[in-house]
């Protein structure tokens, strides 16, 4: 092999490992963003039926009564 083919396939193996190196981050931080949607998303769905059930209380107030009440 001469002088360039070796200084070649080095510089090919160097950024081949910066551009895995570069892929292992990437990777990790859309674990990481995953996992954080996956929060969000379930709170949003709790936030959700709290406020159905903050609703569904609301209507139930706001119907006329028909208890026995006086008359």
């Amino acid at each position: 092999m001469g002088d360039d083919v070796a200084a070649l396939l080095l510089a090919l193996a160097t950024e081949n490992a910066e551009l895995r190196a570069q892929l292992a981050a990437a990777q990790d931080m859309l674990m990481e963003t995953a996992i954080d949607a996956g929060h969000l998303h379930a709170r949003i769905e709790a936030v959700q039926a709290e406020r159905d059930s903050w609703r569904a209380e609301a209507e139930r107030l706001s119907r006329p009564s028909t208890g026995t009440g006086a008359r």
